[in-house]
């Protein structure tokens, strides 16, 4: 029986946007939660969905995020780990930094959310050995920080040619979308280590090249059309290969220049955000009419700890969720 689809947002917010790409002001944590938050919540709520959510944890560490939070969990969504300071070096981390930036983050989104995270993805797909452990020994039921994608040196090489950053802080940042020995990786859930599951980013099978919305609106902002036509094509490619897709949203996937000044340089932000939230409606309503849809904590359990028919709505309960009917 094949799995779920399941559909991801990486909440990344301004701050961690602007720190990133090396622009001043990112110290304030200035938020556009309460803005993109109602939106993200709309569009699942017409689209059927729930989804899994990876939330930074000094945003939910935050008083002014917290309600924009709670609406999330509130809806149903899984609350999961987005790293507690959303840094993409993250795999040079000692073991002393990566435990308390664990620590830090696991607490905040307790409190925030009432959730305990049971995945987490790595910023700008960063990981590594150390951090995989560290998963384990704190009881992670998956990781979801591998970008199978043949075009990751390519997002790099344009990061570091459109951002303000100096020698040393691009040399951190040289590990941003991953490596090109990903691009070789699964594209279905897999046990990367014994007691940790990876469920990887949905690409185009056989071309490995993206497909998250953040590239179908890179196409778009030339033609919308022809970002239908790829996204379509990407749906047929997985049904023949069987691939039930992860499909990867982010807060600018909802909001444009208006909305965010400040995030101007980052592409597609010129496209509406009303044509852009109608893309996003279009990809998936296509997921929904041809797989049953899941959070990703749900089919990462479904695989490693198969639950008796009667039981599994209990069980689910137990991080506020249900799952989706299609």
């Amino acid at each position: 029986m094949p799995l779920s689809a399941n559909v991801s947002l990486d909440l990344d917010n301004q701050w961690a946007y602007m720190k990133t790409q090396g622009l001043d002001g990112w110290q304030s944590f200035p938020s556009y939660l309460d803005r993109v938050t109602p939106r993200i919540l709309d569009t699942m709520k017409r689209a059927g969905l729930r989804i899994t959510v990876f939330v930074v944890g000094k945003d939910a560490e935050l008083e002014k995020n917290r309600a924009a939070l709670q609406s999330l969990a509130n809806a149903g969504h899984e609350l999961a780990n987005h790293s507690h300071m959303h840094e993409p070096w993250l795999h040079l981390y000692s073991q002393e930094e990566l435990l308390a930036d664990f620590e830090q983050a696991e607490s905040a989104i307790l409190a925030a959310t009432g959730q305990r995270p049971q995945g987490f993805r790595g910023p700008g797909f960063s990981t590594s050995q150390a951090v995989r452990d560290m998963l384990i020994d704190r009881g992670y039921l998956y990781d979801a920080s591998l970008f199978p994608t043949v075009m990751g040196p390519v997002a790099r090489a344009y990061f570091f040619m459109t951002s303000k950053l100096p020698p040393e802080e691009k040399a951190k940042r040289k590990g941003l979308y991953g490596s090109i020995f990903s691009a070789f990786s699964p594209l279905t859930p897999y046990q990367i280590q014994p007691g940790l599951l990876e469920m990887p980013v949905t690409t185009m099978p056989l071309l490995r090249t993206p497909v998250h919305l953040s590239y179908l609106l890179f196409l778009a902002q030339y033609s919308m059309p022809l970002a239908r036509m790829y996204w379509d094509m990407a749906v047929a490619l997985c049904r023949l290969t069987q691939v039930s897709p992860s499909l990867l949203l982010h807060p600018t996937d909802f909001l444009d220049a208006s909305d965010v000044p400040e995030l101007g340089f980052f592409p597609a932000m010129r496209v509406p955000a009303e044509k852009k939230i109608e893309l996003v409606r279009h990809t998936l309503s296509s997921l929904r009419r041809h797989w049953g849809t899941a959070t990703m904590g749900q089919t990462a359990q479904s695989l490693t700890q198969p639950l008796e028919p009667e039981s599994s709505e209990t069980a689910f309960e137990t991080q506020h969720l249900e799952p989706n009917r299609s």
